[in-house]
């Protein structure tokens, strides 16, 4: 019997139940801190709830130690190095509808005042999307997708008959809208405090066969029709490494990541994922063949103090089984170094799944803070040896309401995070603020989760205590 199944039925049955007893993600249930065990990393995670306007920083009992409002819903934000809250919103309207359209930036100061903004959207031009990062230099790094025509993109060798192809001269009809064109990325910099465009690395100047390059006609089967189409190369996350002067990018629909030269309009370096895509592999072949593919939708790049990169492979048309897996590569070995997923910790893999978005953050100590946009923003803590230690499931609606269970909101997608993050607790972000808990996160009468799985003698997801 599931964990949580277990716990409802030996104790209080606070909340009702409903739906699979295979995974969290299929059913209903309890919201908010749900275990801690010796081993974390101390310190304090920012939640930034989808499409709310709430952002918080939890403290490691989940209670609020500080929180930003902004009148616009969050797609994903992070701290400043002086401590500042900058996030990724999202403008009402805001099209073409892709999934991680956002465009507007918005800075706000430890008091909850805005202290700069910089819209990116221009309608039926170009609009941000996705994660940033913020460059040592407090210049931030973005992602944006920018039309190019119909007869563009034939001109760079597109064949629109190509099988699962979808690419239409009159426009794509998308529900409501029609979307023209093609909208590859553009990775931008623009200077904080002044929105000035500084350095950009363009999909569009980079097109062709070669292993350096993205080849217009290459796709993952199987995608939705809009990702075959004119959401062509979807990058969804980006990160910069001062050390080696170097980028990682995500593709979701190639099904890759790479890394470029910062300040360099050259090609390629170095990519990882799908070597089909460049003529140097196998592709997938049908039910349980994944040929030489090893990323399926990866998300959230993100360099390690050593020097390697964590990826979040959601597992999204992986012929072999929809899992998501977190995963630590070396492109120096080119290999992966260490990797979670909940097989690791003695149940089924699909019991941690989300098929879009999602993170991985390597923490100072070495554990992993892992995070399932999807189930609720349903977020962990894993030790180096795979064990879970925390865990965290988000309670923030996108009505800006804190719910005590699933069931009392509807389907727990509606609670997404993108990625939590971890800030130790004495980063200088937070010398000389208030770190004071100023309320607790959950409503007033919430059971405390943790005492009753400890009653019951239930560990906590996917029995945390055995490898």
């Amino acid at each position: 019997m599931n964990r949580l199944a277990k716990v409802f039925a030996a104790a209080l049955a606070a909340v009702a139940l409903a739906g699979s007893a295979q995974a969290y993600e299929a059913f209903k249930g309890p919201l908010g801190l749900l275990h801690k065990a010796p081993g974390t990393f101390d310190g304090y995670t920012l939640i930034a709830p989808q499409r709310a306007n709430i952002t918080y920083l939890i403290d490691m009992d989940g209670n609020v130690v500080h929180e930003w409002k902004s009148d616009y819903g969050c797609f994903y934000a992070e701290l400043m190095p002086n401590g500042n809250l900058i996030r990724h919103s999202t403008l009402p309207g805001v099209q073409p509808g892709f999934g991680g359209q956002a465009g507007l930036f918005e800075e706000f100061d430890w008091d909850g005042k805005k202290v700069w903004e910089y819209k990116s959207y221009i309608p039926n031009e170009e609009v941000s999307h996705h994660t940033f990062e913020v460059m040592p230099n407090g210049n931030l790094l973005i992602l944006v997708w920018k039309k190019h025509s119909y007869e563009d993109a034939l001109a760079k060798g597109l064949k629109p008959d190509a099988p699962g192809r979808y690419l239409f001269k009159e426009g794509f009809k998308q529900g409501k809208q029609t979307i023209e064109g093609i909208w590859p990325d553009v990775i931008r910099e623009i200077e904080h405090g002044t929105g000035k465009i500084v350095w950009e690395w363009d999909v569009w100047d980079h097109i062709g066969t070669g292993a350096d390059q993205i080849d217009i006609n290459k796709f993952v089967p199987n995608l939705n029709r809009i990702w075959a189409g004119p959401d062509w190369t979807h990058f969804n996350g980006v990160a910069y490494n001062p050390e080696t002067n170097e980028i990682a990018i995500t593709s979701r629909n190639l099904a890759e990541v790479y890394i470029i030269d910062y300040k360099s309009d050259g090609g390629i370096k170095y990519r990882w994922g799908n070597p089909a895509n460049y003529g140097k592999g196998k592709a997938p072949a049908g039910y349980g063949d994944d040929g030489d593919q090893k990323l399926f939708g990866p998300h959230a790049p993100d360099w390690t103090a050593e020097g390697t990169i964590s990826i979040m492979d959601n597992g999204h048309t992986r012929p072999s089984g929809n899992y998501t897996r977190a995963v630590e590569l070396d492109p120096k070995k080119n290999a992966v170094v260490w990797q979670w997923k909940a097989s690791d910790v003695n149940t089924r893999d699909w019991n941690y799944y989300s098929a879009t978005q999602s993170g991985a953050q390597k923490l100072p100590n070495g554990n992993w803070l892992i995070t399932a946009t999807l189930a609720g923003g349903h977020t962990i803590e894993v030790l180096p040896d795979k064990r879970i230690v925390w865990e965290f499931i988000n309670p923030m609606g996108r009505d800006n309401k804190v719910y005590a269970a699933s069931n009392a909101y509807g389907d727990v997608r509606q609670l997404s995070v993108h990625k939590a993050l971890r800030y130790a607790k004495d980063d200088p972000r937070f010398k000389g603020k208030d770190m004071s808990v100023k309320h607790p996160l959950m409503p007033a009468g919430t059971p405390d989760w943790r005492k009753l799985l400890e009653v019951n003698n239930v560990p906590a997801s996917f029995n945390p205590e055995k490898k």
